[in-house]
């Protein structure tokens, strides 16, 4: 039986930063995913993703080494089989998503991370993204994150200034554990 938290949410919604709170203070292990995208600044590689080439990402695909993945803002994206465990929390698009729940169980949480798009935007700006990346993700989220407000158990906004991640942290921590009790 797994118990994990999914977090899903378009670019820029605290999803991250979420995550590492949960780690830091619940006692959560981040569900490393694989990608081929670059690292961005002050990213570790087998910390923050496994960070491989698209030739080794087929490989693994040709291998059936991953749970699902994805082509998402012209990367590759996965999960492999080898990082599930109990007690981790996972970042997952709509897609990725999907293929978790078909586990049907119970145990696995997943709430969507709400921000409005002039949050998003100001918080890339923040974090240096270039302009037109940034605008990409935003056109790009607004579609493809759409209807997967209604696959979640939990919907969370994170649009305020005035609550704080750890807040939120602690509020999906209180549902996550409600929930598999």
């Amino acid at each position: 039986m797994l118990a994990m938290i999914i977090l899903i949410g378009p670019s820029a919604s605290g999803k991250t930063e979420i995550a590492k709170i949960l780690i830091k203070d619940y006692g959560f292990k981040k569900f490393v995913t694989t990608t081929t995208r670059s690292p961005r600044l002050n990213e570790i590689n087998d910390m923050d993703y496994h960070f491989i080439s698209i030739n080794d990402f087929n490989n693994k695909i040709s291998n059936k080494k991953f749970i699902e993945y994805v082509f998402y803002n012209d990367n590759y994206y996965g999960t492999t089989l080898e990082e599930i465990d109990d007690n981790k929390v996972l970042i997952l698009e709509p897609k990725g998503l999907k293929e978790f729940l078909k586990l049907n169980d119970k145990n696995i949480v997943s709430f969507y991370i709400d921000a409005s798009k002039e949050t998003r935007y100001k918080r890339m700006v923040e974090r240096k993204d270039k302009e037109e990346e940034i605008l990409k993700r935003i056109h790009n989220d607004d579609k493809y994150f759409a209807e997967s407000k209604k696959d979640v158990d939990y919907i969370i906004d994170n649009n305020s200034n005035e609550t704080s991640l750890n807040k939120i942290a602690a509020q999906i921590y209180t549902l996550y554990i409600n929930k598999i009790k």
